[in-house]
Formats: C-alpha cells, structure tokens, sequence
C-alpha cells in the first residue's frame, strides 16, 4: 500500500457528505458480496480438495468480510454531528476502525503461520491437492483484482484513507491468491511442501499488512500531523490570502480523513482589530476550500515592514 494517500490536495474540497456516505456504503456491499461467496467457496474446497493453502486464502477473505463491517460501523459512526462530548465530531472513529481492522489481519496472519509451520514440521502428512482448489484460486484471484480496481476508484474519488485501506486489502488478497496457485501447481507435481509453504507466505503477508494498518491508525489517534506535502499546500494557500504576510507556527494533527490546523497569521500593525480579523478568515475560508481541513485556529500578529514597501518576514514554521 502506499504511504501516502492518492489525493490531490490542489482539488476542491470533496463531494457532500450524503454523496460520499452513500458511494462507501455501495462500494463496501459489493465487497461483502464478494468475500461472501469466495470465502464459502475457498473453504469448502479447501477442505475437500487438501488444501491447507487454499483454506488460508479462504479464512483471508473472512477476514475481508469482517473487515467490511468495521468499515461499515465507521462510516455510520464517523458521520455523526459533533456533540458536547465530541466538539471536533466523530471522524476518528474511522482511526479506531482501521485500529481494529490492523488487528484483526495481525491475529489471522499469524494463526496462518502457526498452521503451516505445523504442516512443515510433518511434510510426510502433507496431502496431495485436488485440482478443483486450482480453478476456484484462478476464480479468487481475478475477483478480487476487479474489486480492487472499484474499491480504490471510490476511494479516491470520495477522498477516504478507511477505504483505500480497504481496497489494497483486496489487492493483497490477489496476490495472496496467485501465491496459493503457485502452491497447488506444485502439489500437483509432485512438490507437496509447496502447499504448506504458499500458506506460509500468505500468512506472513495478511501479519505484515495487519501491522501496518493498526500502526498507522494508532500514530493517527495520537494526533500525528499531516505529511509535508499538505503542510506546505495549506502554507502556500495562506501566504496566498490577501494582508497575509507571513506565516508560523503551522501546526496540524489529523481526524480522521481530516485535518486540524492551527497557525499564527502576520498582518499589517496598523490595521484595526476588525480588518485583522476580517484577513483571518479569508484565510482560513480559502484554506477549507482548497484542502481536506475540518478547521483552522488562527492567530493574528502585528507585524511593521522595517526594510522596505511591501516586503514580508519570513515564512519559516517554528514547529509543524
């Protein structure tokens, strides 16, 4: 998955809430369509084909499908007004859901390893594969590839970190499903460690991807700033207001898909206290607009051109 989200932040703010929540619930349907019955389908031929490999891709997709209700319970919290217990509103929700999500993939991976290491321990008790596991693999992998491809489409376009994890979720299912039809193309020649071994690889994917959800979600819940890009975005979109002549302090934490901003604002000593202000929101107006920001805190320091008409202090943030 990449470390950054696909957004472009020089875009406007994204479509109404009402139009996001109803493209991520559709989108996530679909998904739960999908890891119904490829899950059902894995598993059971799994089981009747031998195939400890193709029982591990099945028990991944379950795994989707419990994935896609964590997704669904946030979408229904994370949309919530904010209240007198939550003024800043319910979009962390999302944060804690991906919290979850990570380890729910941590706990299935690792069961996963447990299983086929087990397996290896005893290579002489290792079943050769029935060629049916072989169809429905084929079946799983180009499934899941398509939804990939819809998911992360509705991800970006809805802006949602939630469902671009949930995407590239899927796209790990695909490669975890050509890792499985390696396998069992071995097994079927005659190689039956390699059923056991593919189990093993998938398990060691659904772990490592399981950590890093849950890890970037707990950095986010413990107020980390947005990336240097979309910090340097929202300075230059200040710095772009009128009256603004410098800025500092820019500082941010995310919620949820969201950003808090807070920034001290340099403007012109003598302006009264009503065009300071005035300045103030203009920039923070421009700054919601153009950016993924749920608020700007400003604050407003007088500053008196010493070395020339029109010149500007400079704009190095002391702390980000």
């Amino acid at each position: 998955m990449p470390a950054t989200l696909p957004f472009d932040e020089t875009e406007d703010m994204t479509p109404p809430a009402a139009e996001l929540a109803a493209a991520a619930s559709r989108s996530t349907w679909v998904s739960v369509c999908v890891n119904v019955t490829l899950s059902a389908a894995q598993i059971a031929v799994g089981l009747l084909a031998t195939s400890q490999a193709l029982v591990a891709d099945g028990l991944h997709s379950l795994s989707d499908l419990v994935a896609d209700f964590v997704v669904l319970l946030a979408g229904h919290h994370s949309r919530k007004e904010a209240d007198a217990e939550h003024p800043y509103g319910h979009q962390r929700f999302e944060n804690a859901a991906s919290l979850a999500l990570g380890a729910i993939l941590l706990v299935v991976g690792l069961g996963m390893l447990w299983s086929a290491v087990s397996k290896l321990e005893h290579p002489e008790l290792v079943a050769r594969v029935h060629a049916a596991a072989l169809w429905v693999t084929g079946v799983a992998l180009l499934s899941k590839e398509a939804l990939f491809r819809y998911m992360l489409a509705v991800a970006q376009r809805i802006k949602s970190s939630l469902l671009v994890a949930n995407a590239w979720h899927a796209r790990s299912d695909a490669a975890s499903s050509l890792v499985v039809g390696v396998g069992i193309v071995g097994n079927l020649m005659g190689f039956a460690w390699l059923d056991p071994i593919a189990a093993l690889i998938v398990g060691t994917m659904v772990s490592k991807m399981g950590w890093t959800f849950g890890w970037d979600a707990l950095h986010t819940l413990m107020d980390r700033s947005a990336d240097a890009q979309e910090i340097d975005a929202i300075r230059r979109t200040l710095l772009e207001a009128p009256g603004v002549a410098g800025v500092h302090d820019l500082r941010t934490r995310k919620m949820g898909d969201m950003i808090l901003v807070d920034v001290h604002l340099d403007v012109a000593a003598d302006l009264t206290v009503e065009q300071g202000h005035d300045i103030a929101l203009d920039a923070r107006a421009r700054v919601m607009q153009r950016h993924r920001v749920m608020n700007v805190s400003t604050h407003v320091d007088p500053y008196r051109v010493t070395n020339g008409a029109g010149a500007r202090p400079p704009t190095v943030d002391t702390a980000r």
